[in-house]
This record gives structure tokens, C-alpha cells and sequence, in this order.
């Protein structure tokens, strides 16, 4: 930590996050900027944002199973260049679908990018530096995405919401030369790269991974394009069959390849461990649904421009940052059933508070409690979650474990995005029509709010706390805490 050496790779690694994150909290907050400059309708929004999601989600898996393969310096470098090429493309679009097409390419280049910058710092530093390292990045990580909302906002209101996107490409050149010069090459050396399946083999897994895009790219095209095309158009049916068959392949493919599968079914033997990834997807799909409308919301009944919509949800993340390793701490002394029951209810009477903000409305009186609310409910969920998560299976599991754990956010956000505008009868230019949002808003915050409760009302019931992991012998030393 102390060497020029250990400086320079924290920082590639601190200022690679912050370009993903700097993106994942922004998007929704120029969405009714870019809609109005390029003529988007609803499904063209819901593309913007689900385009980046659908490849993150299918293929951050795939991504650290490169690192790990082919050098994990060589793959975050190839992220960090394709992620800017590729934001590049974003900022110049002069059409939707130009917008959606960079925004599948991002989605790839931040698969690539996303584990690669905790894998170069675990691979990179020494054992004793190593927790510090990995401490600095969450935290001045997550400072960056609490700036993120506010510097996009005045990006989008003083230039224009290209610059965004544009801002990434200087982010991206400091990365690069520092990478260059200050992160050693890494890679494991127990994987064979004639494709062995032996005791060290790591999974590398493609065909899981495109099973897994085409799944979720199926269920997603229908739900968006059912309200143009109606329910029981050929493209739309085509588009399910397509998705549950990728699905129903997917199973039976990541079963026949056992431990050597992108996903190791085995890990499903474990109860909670599938309870603990439905209740994921099921949170963070209000989590997505919430954020998506609340932003075309603010700006487009409310009146309110990009900053301040940006700064609005800032003391939810604010909350994440402060009380994420209290809410931690407390689910290890007395078990997750009780933060991950609570916390969702909490979150949902911040959403039932959000959902009367009308035209005209006050900040502090209207907006400030019911984000307040949500964020303490989410904060009593993430940490908590993530811990179980990895206590749910073997240690030798925990890397996957917590890339699935996170894929299946991702991919709660996705469906949520997708289906929510169907469910609510949002389509077309409707985003920019007040009284067809408004109700939509409304609809949109209570089905949100009814996941919320769901989610809390299967953790009540069926989780329960993980079982201690045995103790290491004294010869071993420390066990190492996993990160996700």
C-alpha cells in the first residue's frame, strides 16, 4: 500500500468502478433528456437501460472466468478499452436504435470490467496489504457513486446528456496507462488452457453464458414488445418460446457439466441458497423499477431538471455507504431473517410515501422521507444478503456464488424495467405525456412496493441462519473473508 506500485493499481482499479458506477447511476437520470433528442418511446428507454443490463448480467461470469484464464491484467485492460470505445458510440448516437446497439456493446465491455477490478487488486497485493486495499476501493468506490447522480445532472444540464457517456473516454486513459505501468500480470495457474477438468479446473463456460443471454433476452423482447405489437403477435410469442427453451437448455447444460459449469447446479442442493437468489431478484426488481420511473418522473411531471433529480436519491446511497457494515454486524449476531424480513417492509412504506409526490412538490416535505425510508429498508437488506449468500455454500463455491448473486440483481432489475411498463400500460410517447405517467408512476410504485412485501414475507418464512463454518486447524491461519 505504501509503494508507487500499490498506489497506481488502486487507483486503475478506483477509477475503472467509477466509470461503471458513474453509468449505472445516471442512465435513468437522461433518459427523459435522450428520449426528447432522439424521438425514443417507452420500449426505446426500456432498451437503453436493459441493452447495458442483459449483457452485464448474463456474462460478468464469463468475464472473471477470462481473468483468470487468459491474465486478469490483459481482460481488465480489454474491458476498459471496449467500455470507452463502446460509451464513445453511446455519446454520439443519432437515433434509438444506434443508442441501444453502443448500449449492448457497454454491457459487454462492463462484463469484462466489473469483476476484473477487485481481481487485479486480490491477485495484486500482498496478503497483509490486501484487505486494506480492497477496503479503500469499496469505499472511495461507493463515494464515487454517490457523486454520480450529481455530477451526471449537471453534465446533463450544463452540456448535454451525451457527455454522460463522453466523460468516460479521460476516466478510461488514466486507467489504462496505470494499469500499464503499476498492475502485474495474474492469472491461475491451476487452469489448464487446453480446456483439462481437473481438481483446479475453473469454469469456462460460453455456451452457458450465451444459453443465458438468449434466456433473458427472450422474456425481456416479449414483455417490451407486447404493449406495440399486442400479446399474441408471432414476434412476441416467438421471442417467449425462444426464452424458455435458452432457459430449459441452459439447465440441462450447466447439469451435465457438474463442477465444471459456469453454474454448478450443485449449488442449488443448498435451500437457502435458491431462497436467498429468488428474494435477490425479487428485491432488485424494485430496486430497478423504482429508479427507472421515479427519474422520466421527476423531469417530466414534477418539473424538476437533471441535477436536482439526480441529487434526489443521493441520501439513499448516502444511507448505503453509513450503515451497510452496521446492518452487517448485527445480521451476524443475530441471523439474516430479521433484517432481510424488515428491511423490505420499511422499503416499501418509503415507496407507498413516493408514490403522492405530484407537480409543485417539496423536497424535503414530499421527496426527502419516502427516499429516506427506502434506503434504510435497502440498507438492512444488502449487506445481510451478500453474507448469507456466501454462507449458504462451500467456501471453494464463494466466487460464483457471488457472481450468480449478482447477476441475479441484475437480472431482477431487467425484468422489472421490461415488465412494468406493460403491467401499468405505458407505451409509446406516453413518457412525455402528464397524466399518462402520473398514473403509470403510481402503478409502477405499488406493484414495486407489493415485490417488496413479497420479498419479506419469503425470508420470514423461509430463511433461516446459515450454518457456522468450521473452524480452521490452527496451522492454517485466518480463514480469508470473502468480497463480493
Amino acid at each position: 500500500m505504501g509503494t508507487s506500485a500499490g498506489r497506481g493499481a488502486l487507483l486503475a482499479a478506483i477509477l475503472a468502478s467509477g466509470m461503471v458506477f458513474l453509468d449505472s447511476t445516471v442512465v435513468n437520470v437522461a433518459l427523459p433528456r435522450l428520449g426528447a433528442d432522439l424521438g425514443a418511446t417507452v420500449a426505446g428507454l426500456q432498451w437503453t437501460v436493459n441493452g447495458y443490463l442483459l449483457m452485464l448480467a448474463a456474462f460478468v461470469l464469463l468475464g472473471g472466468a477470462l481473468g483468470d484464464r487468459f491474465g486478469r491484467r490483459r481482460v481488465f485492460l480489454l474491458g476498459v478499452l471496449w467500455f470507452a470505445v463502446a460509451s464513445m458510440l453511446c455519446g454520439l448516437a443519432q437515433g434509438t436504435e444506434w443508442l441501444i446497439a453502443a448500449r449492448f456493446l457497454q454491457g459487454a465491455g462492463g462484463a469484462l470490467l466489473t469483476p476484473g477490478s477487485l481481481s487485479v487488486l486480490q491477485a495484486s497485493f500482498h496478503p497483509d496489504d490486501r484487505a486494506r486495499a480492497i477496503g479503500t476501493w469499496s469505499g472511495l468506490s461507493g463515494v464515487s457513486t454517490a457523486l454520480g447522480p450529481f455530477v451526471g445532472g449537471w453534465l446533463i444540464d450544463t452540456l448535454s446528456w451525451r457527455w454522460i457517456f463522453f466523460i468516460n473516454v479521460p476516466l478510461a486513459v488514466p486507467v489504462f496507462l496505470a494499469a500499464m505501468r503499476w498492475i502485474p500480470e495474474s492469472r491461475d495457474e491451476n487452469v489448464s488452457r487446453a480446456g483439462g477438468r481437473g481438481p483446479g479446473h475453473r469454469r469456462f463456460d460460453v455456451t452457458g453464458a450465451v444459453l443465458g443471454a438468449l434466456g433473458l433476452g427472450g422474456v425481456t423482447y416479449a414483455l417490451i414488445d407486447a404493449p406495440v405489437r399486442g400479446l399474441a403477435s408471432w414476434s412476441v410469442v416467438a421471442a417467449v418460446l425462444v426464452g424458455l427453451l435458452a432457459a430449459v437448455t441452459f439447465v440441462l447444460v450447466e447439469r451435465h457439466r457438474g463442477d465444471s459449469a459456469m453454474l454448478p447446479t450443485r449449488l442449488f442442493r443448498s435451500r437457502l441458497f435458491s431462497v436467498l437468489n429468488v428474494f435477490t431478484v425479487v428485491v432488485y426488481a424494485a430496486l430497478g423499477g423504482f429508479t427507472f420511473f421515479l427519474s422520466v418522473y421527476l423531469q417530466n411531471v414534477v418539473g424538476w431538471s437533471a441535477l436536482l433529480t439526480g441529487l434526489a436519491t443521493i441520501p439513499m446511497t448516502v444511507l448505503l455507504l453509513l450503515g451497510s457494515s452496521r446492518a452487517g454486524a448485527l445480521s451476524a449476531r443475530i441471523g439474516p431473517r430479521l433484517p432481510l424480513s424488515v428491511g423490505p417492509v420499511v422499503a416499501a412504506a418509503g415507496l407507498l410515501l413516493l408514490r403522492r409526490v405530484e407537480p409543485g412538490a417539496s423536497y424535503w416535505t414530499d421527496v426527502l422521507p419516502g427516499v429516506i425510508l427506502f434506503g434504510a429498508g435497502l440498507t438492512l437488506v444488502v449487506a445481510p444478503l451478500t453474507a448469507s449468500v456466501l454462507a449458504a455454500v462451500a467456501d471453494r463455491f464463494a466466487g460464483v456464488a457471488s457472481g450468480f448473486n449478482n447477476a441475479a440483481s441484475r437480472a431482477g432489475s431487467l425484468l422489472a424495467v421490461a415488465a412494468l411498463p406493460l403491467l401499468v400500460g405505458l407505451s409509446g410517447t406516453g413518457y412525455e405525456q402528464s397524466a399518462a405517467l402520473t398514473s403509470a408512476y403510481r402503478g409502477a410504485l405499488l406493484w414495486c412496493a407489493g415485490l417488496l412485501l413479497a420479498g419479506a414475507a419469503l425470508a420470514a418464512f423461509l430463511v433461516h441462519r446459515p450454518p457456522p463454518a468450521p473452524a480452521p486447524a490452527a496451522k492454517e491461519g485466518p480463514p480469508v473473508n470473502g468480497q463480493r
